[in-house]
């Protein structure tokens, strides 16, 4: 039998996880949690053969970095990464270490052993792309790499000097690229963009959204 680790913090989706692996003869699970940061210490005995990790869990912990941590130390454990967030940067930042594959969550049950056999066949499974989504009258799709950095940097209220300081682009190019944003949505204005790309989950600032976190 596989033994399988379910880190994931919505009941609901957890229960349907669970039911999905109660019901294979292939599959059993090890446990299931609330908290990826706790993760790593269900590795420590070789318990575990594969995990089932969400990105935004309970305590403010990061799937992807405790994904990170795993791979580094422990190669042959499996990892899937499995969540509903459309973030553009999760995609990226998951093959980059060595996430074996990424899932947008769905509840279709032969998909969903689709892709953890061939995941622990040697195969590595990730979408194209991430799912589309409308941003006032633009398309997730419109947007460059570099407007969509722009975006993450201004929910934060920074300054134009300061996101233009971190981004390593000056005042005049920054402000070129909001304009670009606005004119591509329809939006009025910087608060209005930020608003709502972080109402649809386009793009995640891990530090805010932390501070409001229950």
């Amino acid at each position: 039998m596989i033994r399988v680790l379910i880190v994931e913090d919505d009941p609901m989706t957890r229960q349907l996880l669970e039911l999905l692996i109660s019901q294979s003869d292939k599959y059993e699970e090890v446990a299931a949690i609330d908290d990826a940061a706790l993760a790593p210490v269900y590795c420590l005995n070789g318990d575990v053969d594969l995990i089932l990790m969400d990105i935004r869990t309970a305590m403010r912990a990061n799937g992807l970095d405790a994904a990170e941590k795993i791979k580094e130390k422990y190669p042959d454990i499996k990892v899937i990464i499995c969540t509903s967030m459309p973030e553009y940067s999760y995609l990226e930042r998951a093959k980059k270490i060595g996430v074996d594959s990424f899932w947008y969550k769905e509840v279709i049950k032969e998909d969903f052993f689709d892709l953890i056999d061939r995941t622990m066949a040697g195969e590595h499974i990730y979408p194209d792309d991430t799912p589309e989504l409308m941003l006032g009258k633009a398309s997730s799709k419109d947007f460059t790499d570099r407007e969509l950095e722009v975006l993450k940097e201004i929910m934060n209220g920074a300054s134009n000097q300061e996101i233009a300081e971190k981004l390593y682009m000056s005042v005049s190019t920054l402000k070129t690229h909001l304009q670009h944003l606005q004119e591509k949505t329809g939006y009025r204005n910087r608060t209005e963009l930020a608003v709502r790309a972080r109402e649809i989950g386009l793009v995640i600032n891990d530090a805010l959204d932390e501070d409001n976190m229950e």
